[in-house]
């Protein structure tokens, strides 16, 4: 079972939208299990304080390094990876969600106010992991972004393995364009190469599409993308199943619609 511990100064927020759809179902199935603990249970005075004012001055209060450190000890009795949520830390990558989600699961620790001591940074070893370049109240929301993107690729989770292979940032692109029924919406088609039954000419579109699409959209991912072909590095080519033959529907051709999502129980994608 992967297993996720949080420590949070709001528990209350767990599982949140983690307890419906697929990965709610995997949670109830004991795919994978999730306990949220609240720090202010390690504080030792009466008022429960977890944080102080920053040495040198400064605005806000930073959490206090012996309440997390208490907290840490308490749960941290293997060698999962142990995660800090911060603004400042490594930006979370697909790469690095397929291997959290490959391991025993993860210790979590949400960060509040402005930020943590940094002596229990390096003396927990922790993993300083940013979701984006914005800043958010605390990691709570951080941390359900990154067990939502690792609990979707657990085994049994998204139904066909399939379902993730073409996904934005799997080969180090962005995912193409999907269309889906009604055929013609306020008077735009489908384009026409997906509904004409050539499957390798729908490869090759997406390809195309998602050349462009990450080209205009984000440079970074298309520099890194160049410099792997031009190297001869080859990204992981797709799984057979998401290459296989759909079958068609009547009085529509399959390539139209592709393969079948399991996603989201139906609902969009993100």
């Amino acid at each position: 079972m992967w297993r996720a511990t949080v420590l949070t100064l709001f528990p209350e927020m767990f599982p949140g939208p983690l307890g419906m759809s697929l990965a709610g179902k995997a949670l109830a199935a004991g795919v994978w299990s999730l306990d949220a603990l609240d720090i202010r249970a390690h504080a030792t005075d009466k008022h429960g304080t977890v944080d102080d004012t920053p040495a040198g001055g400064g605005p806000g209060m930073v959490m206090k390094a012996d309440v997390l450190a208490r907290a840490i000890d308490s749960v941290a009795r293997d060698d999962r990876p142990r995660l800090l949520m911060s603004a400042r830390g490594v930006p979370l990558t697909q790469a690095r969600v397929a291997a959290l989600s490959e391991g025993d699961g993860g210790l979590i620790i949400c960060g509040r106010f402005e930020g943590v001591d940094e002596r229990l940074i390096a003396a927990r070893g922790l993993e300083e992991i940013s979701v984006g370049d914005y800043v958010l109240s605390g990691g709570e929301v951080a941390a359900l972004a990154l067990l939502d993107a690792c609990v979707r690729l657990l085994p049994g989770v998204m139904g066909k393995e399939a379902s993730g292979a073409e996904e934005s940032f799997s080969e180090g692109l962005l995912e193409y364009p999907q269309y889906t029924r009604p055929a013609v919406f306020e008077g735009q088609p489908i384009p026409e190469v997906l509904t004409g039954g050539d499957h390798a000419k729908v490869r090759a579109w997406r390809r195309a599409e998602a050349e462009r699409l990450t080209r205009e959209r984000r440079p970074d991912l298309w520099a890194a993308y160049e410099s792997r072909r031009h190297s001869g590095a080859q990204a992981k080519p797709a799984s057979p199943e998401s290459r296989a033959t759909i079958p068609e529907t009547p009085g529509f051709r399959a390539p139209a619609f592709g393969r079948p999502r399991n996603d989201d129980d139906g609902s969009a994608k993100g």
